[in-house]
């Protein structure tokens, strides 16, 4: 999995035309991850301000708004790619416009939860 993170204001602060470009650029690299058969999916995320965290301590739940940390990046979406290596998903991920500006974090999928009951 490809994790994206971005800053939401410098993202939205970006003149029109540099953030069409790396949205452009976005689409190329989905373009050419489905025609080589490595792009398994992936998502953009509602902004931060809409998340909710949920933390159990002593056994009792509390959920608080907004994201987990204080931070000015944050998680932005996700890509799941299905490649040979770690090398070939680190490669795609130094292509991806967001690493250019703020960071991506590739972490292997080890599970998957079956949710049809």
């Amino acid at each position: 999995m490809l994790m994206i993170y971005n800053n939401p204001a410098i993202l939205g602060a970006m003149p029109e035309e540099e953030r069409d470009g790396l949205m452009g650029e976005v689409d190329t690299l989905i373009e050419e991850l489905t025609r080589s058969g490595e792009f398994a999916g992936g998502a953009a995320l509602a902004d931060a301000s809409q998340a909710h965290t949920v933390r159990v301590r002593s056994g009792i739940p509390a959920t608080t708004d907004g994201p987990y940390a204080e931070a000015k990046e944050q998680f932005a979406g996700y890509l799941i790619v299905d490649c040979e290596s770690a090398e070939r998903a680190i490669e795609i991920a130094a292509r991806w416009p967001d690493a250019k500006y703020w960071a991506m974090e590739v972490r292997p999928i080890i599970n998957t939860v079956d949710m049809e009951v």
